[in-house]
């Protein structure tokens, strides 16, 4: 009666020791299937560029824009497109991005200029976007007589 009564307990300790780690189990499988994956968002590229001024001139059907951004190192090269919505009035999409190959750069803040033409009608809307984000555009009426070849634009390429 003893051997039985050993043989039963033992026994009985190894059922619950079983279900305790196979609850154990359960429970861990069920937490990790209720956490959410972290996304991880990558850095906005220059976040202190959310604003351009630019001169604005419209001669002959032809609407262009000048100016420039403050980029935080001279490697960095200034890249633009133009798209128009063929809508009424027109919309004057500018997309820039900025180019960097290089693997070490000094940082020392360079002006980084553009220059940017579209055919559109005179009443024409304009947005831009920088890096994918968009950005407020300020467009400054050219002064009369004044031409986009008068302002020194230089286009790094």
């Amino acid at each position: 009666m003893k051997n039985r009564t050993i043989i039963l307990a033992t026994v009985l300790f190894l059922v619950i020791v079983i279900g305790m780690f196979t609850y154990a189990f359960i429970k861990k499988e069920e937490q990790v299937a209720e956490v959410p994956p972290v996304v991880e968002e990558e850095p906005v590229q220059y976040p202190d560029i959310e604003r351009i001024d630019a001169t604005h001139f419209f001669i002959d059907g032809e609407h262009t824009i000048v100016g420039e951004f403050l980029l935080p190192t001279p490697c960095d090269l200034l890249d633009s497109s133009v798209r128009v919505a063929e809508s009424m009035p027109e919309q004057i999409f500018v997309d820039f991005t900025v180019i960097n190959n290089a693997e070490a750069c000094i940082q020392v803040v360079t002006p980084a200029r553009f220059k940017v033409s579209a055919s559109a009608s005179p009443e024409a809307t304009w947005s831009a976007t920088f890096m994918g984000r968009p950005i407020v555009i300020n467009l400054i009426e050219a002064a009369p007589g004044a031409t986009p070849d008068d302002f020194d634009v230089y286009i790094k390429g």
